[in-house]
């Protein structure tokens, strides 16, 4: 009896330790892992870097023709039902917010899609965002050097009836004007939060 009775004591030590370690572990998880529109800061993460994409009006465009600016940089793609426009109305809400500031900033969307998304597909969705918004596809090849420039995920999923769409990652980065990283922003942040910190660095 005696034994059984150090045994559970034992067990109940081991638990009360476990459970301690665990909460540690999570609470270390909640400071390390953003919440809902959270800013995160760059660190020293190495994101952003040369591309040669084509925008809505068939121009050439190379990541040298956004340097002394900064960029607002989100890839998704036209089709996308709700994340993709959820992102880019919060990027617009924000320039909005930070009045003259934001002919500082431009922000670019770089499709994921290229086969469907053409420059005309590609200036007709901008339309929906404003006129400052500068859209960007090409090749195959191209779109993905620039997405693995930027660490973006994305990949074709196939649906029912011969149909498709992209699984993607959903960061919007800002880039200095010397196209290094200043921040990045989860798939939750929200137009007053992200203006908020467009303002500090602005």
């Amino acid at each position: 009896m005696a034994a059984m009775l150090r045994n559970r004591r034992a067990l109940l030590i081991y638990l009360l330790l476990l459970s301690a370690l665990v909460g540690g572990l999570l609470w270390r998880l909640g400071d390390l892992v953003p919440g809902a529109g959270t800013v995160i800061g760059s660190g020293q993460i190495q994101v952003g870097g040369p591309f040669r994409l084509v925008d809505q009006n068939g121009r050439t465009r190379t990541d040298a023709d956004f340097r002394g600016k900064y960029m607002l940089v989100y890839f998704g793609f036209t089709h996308c039902p709700d994340v993709c426009p959820t992102s880019l109305a919060a990027m617009a809400q924000a320039l909005d917010m930070i009045g003259d500031k934001a002919a500082r900033v431009t922000p670019v969307f770089i499709t994921v899609d290229p086969a469907r998304d053409t420059p005309q597909v590609v200036g007709d969705y901008m339309k929906a965002f404003g006129p400052s918004f500068v859209g960007l596809t090409g090749s195959q090849a191209a779109v993905d050097a620039a997405a693995k420039q930027y660490r973006v995920y994305a990949t074709r999923r196939d649906l029912p009836g011969g149909q498709y769409a992209m699984d993607h990652s959903n960061v919007v980065y800002l880039m200095g004007p010397d196209g290094k990283i200043v921040s990045y922003y989860n798939d939750a942040i929200t137009p007053e939060i992200l203006a908020k910190d467009l303002n500090a660095h602005l």
